[in-house]
C-alpha cells in the first residue's frame, strides 16, 4: 500500500512545492487569501541561520505528494512538545495511507526528542481530519478559541 512512498526530512529545494501544498490546503480549508507568507520568507524560515520549522515530506516517483511541518512549542503546563502546524497530502494521493506515513514519523520525532506529547488544530467543519485523528484516540478540545494580531495590527499599537 504504501511501499512506493518514501519519506524523507525536507530541504530547501523543496519549498516551491511545499507552498504549492500550502495553497492547496488554504483553497481546501476555505482561506486561499490568507496565505500572504512569500517563498523567500518560507525558505528562510526553515532554512535560513535561525529556522523555526522542520518538516517531513513524502515522494511518489520524485513527487513530493504530502508533508508535515513542525516546531518546537513550550507549555509552562506540559513542557516541550511538537506542534504540527500542517499535515498535508495532495487531494489525488488521499486515502493511501500517506497521511499514517507523516504521524508515524511525527510520533518517532516526539519519542527520538524526548518531548510530553504533539499538539495540533482541526477546523471543526473537516470531519475526514477529525476522523483520521480519532483512530489515534486524540484529544480533540472544545473551548479554545484561536486569537492573533498581524505585523500590521502589532506596528499601530
Amino acid at each position: 500500500m504504501t511501499n512506493n512512498f518514501n519519506i524523507r526530512v525536507a530541504v530547501k529545494a523543496d519549498c516551491p512545492r511545499l507552498m504549492e501544498l500550502v495553497k492547496e490546503l488554504a483553497l481546501f480549508e476555505r482561506a486561499p487569501e490568507e496565505v500572504t507568507v512569500t517563498l523567500e520568507a518560507f525558505e528562510e524560515a526553515g532554512f535560513g541561520p535561525k529556522p523555526v520549522w522542520k518538516a517531513f515530506v513524502v515522494e511518489s516517483d520524485g513527487l513530493i505528494v504530502g508533508f508535515a511541518v513542525y516546531y518546537i512549542r513550550y507549555s509552562t503546563w506540559k513542557g516541550s512538545r511538537l506542534y504540527l502546524e500542517d499535515l498535508i497530502v495532495t487531494e489525488e494521493y488521499r486515502g493511501r495511507g500517506i497521511g499514517k506515513l507523516l504521524f508515524d514519523r511525527l510520533f518517532q520525532e516526539v519519542r527520538e526528542l524526548g518531548f510530553s506529547g504533539m499538539v495540533w488544530q482541526v477546523l471543526d467543519w473537516n470531519e475526514p481530519a477529525i476522523k483520521f485523528y480519532e483512530k489515534y484516540g486524540a484529544n480533540i478540545e472544545a473551548g479554545w478559541l484561536n486569537a492573533s494580531l498581524s505585523k500590521e495590527q502589532i506596528a499601530n499599537l
